[in-house]
Order: structure tokens, then sequence, then C-alpha cells
């Protein structure tokens, strides 16, 4: 459906104006569908992108610095996401033996255990993959790109 439909308007000011609109209401459209599937393993969308990084890093530690440079939604605050999931006990801290001011954080064995689940459950690929060939999300991604210059 056109993001006019959607919305319920045709009043932009020009396709830019459309565009930046498009891309707003399709973020929150994104983050709606993969809310229910976070909830039922009562994680948020930052703390499940959190235990996406620490994965990725596992099983070598992270830093708070380095899970904030990777986040996708820079403004979160990383420690707070942090100290939640180890209340959950999907991550663990601890200090880092080279530099005993630097926090080593881990993604814990039900932490990756929950992402395995996860993983069984949704594909993230498959939201686009509806709607959109292969070489359109390369398209759609490509465009991204140039638009964040």
């Amino acid at each position: 459906m056109s993001i006019d439909e959607e919305i319920k308007s045709t009043n932009f000011e020009d396709n830019y104006h459309k565009a930046v609109i498009n891309i707003s209401y399709t973020y929150g459209w994104l983050n709606n569908t993969f809310k229910c599937k976070f909830e039922k393993h009562k994680l948020t969308n930052q703390q499940f992108n959190v235990l996406r990084i620490l994965r990725g890093q596992y099983p070598k530690p992270a830093t708070v610095n380095l899970i904030k440079e990777r986040m996708i939604d820079k403004m979160s605050d990383a420690s707070r996401i942090v100290d939640r999931l180890v209340q959950k006990g999907l991550v663990s801290r601890c200090t880092n033996n080279q530099d005993r001011r630097a926090v080593d954080i881990r993604i814990s064995e039900e932490g990756l255990k929950v992402l395995s689940i996860m993983d069984k459950e949704f594909k993230t690929k498959d939201v686009l993959k509806s709607n959109l060939t292969e070489e359109e999300a390369a398209q759609l991604s490509h465009l991204l790109d140039k638009l964040r210059g």
C-alpha cells in the first residue's frame, strides 16, 4: 500500500518530503512487526540488538563502547540495556584482566539459547521477502546507504 493510502494524506511538499515521511513510517512499521516477536521472549528491540552484537563477538567479550558503536539505535542507553540483560541472566559482566577500569560483557549460555530459539521462530528477511525480490532488497539497501552519504 502506498504511503498516501497508509496515512490518508497526499499533502506532501515534494517527493523529498514524501520520502522522509515514508522512511519514518516504515521504521515504525518494522518496529511494530518485530515487537511481538521480541515481547514473546520479554525483550525489547534494543536488547535483541545488543544480544546479537554480543553473539557476534562470542566467545570474545565486548565493552559498552563497542556495543554503542554497533547499535542500530544510537540514541539507546547501552549501559542500562546491558544492566537489564544482566538482571535477566542473558549476559554477564566482569572486570577486564588487562585494564581493571574496563568491564567485559559476554553473552551467557542462556542468552545464546534465547537467540537460537528466536532464530528458529522467525527470520528478519521474511518481512521483506513477501514483497521484494532479492534484487529489489539490494537496491533498497543501496539507496538507503546512498541517502546517508
